[in-house]
């Protein structure tokens, strides 16, 4: 079976920075594409970012492009979302998720986490 568990959300100041972490077990974590989505209340599944399944490749949302960086452990089964300078239209749950293919499109991913909330605000 699957599973994708998030941690690291929670209430953040603007300006702070926060490190999502997803750990990825029942499948062979190094094949997958990881990907971090968020969703806001009232608002579709928005693209964070995505790495490629060796890692050699990244790509961003436009929304926090110059302010997250995405990494992987393949030895540890796990992909980081670190988020900088964080403001308000940051606050979402964040869902990891994981694809057989290299793809921006939340419905080519497999395999979905639970989601973690972060919330901005002062």
């Amino acid at each position: 079976q699957v599973q994708l568990v998030e941690s690291g959300g929670g209430l953040a100041q603007p300006g702070e920075s926060l490190r999502l972490s997803c750990v990825a077990s029942g499948l062979t974590f190094s094949r997958y594409t990881m990907g971090w989505y968020r969703q806001a209340p009232g608002k579709e599944c928005e693209l964070v970012a995505l790495i490629t399944s060796a890692g050699g490749s990244r790509k961003y949302g436009d929304s926090v492009k110059g302010r997250c960086t995405i990494s992987r452990d393949n030895a540890k089964g796990t992909v980081y979302l670190e988020m900088n300078s964080l403001n308000p239209e940051d606050t979402a749950v964040y869902f990891c998720a994981a694809s057989s293919r290299w793809s921006r499109l939340d419905r080519d991913y497999d395999y979905w986490g639970q989601g973690t909330q972060v919330t901005v605000s002062s």
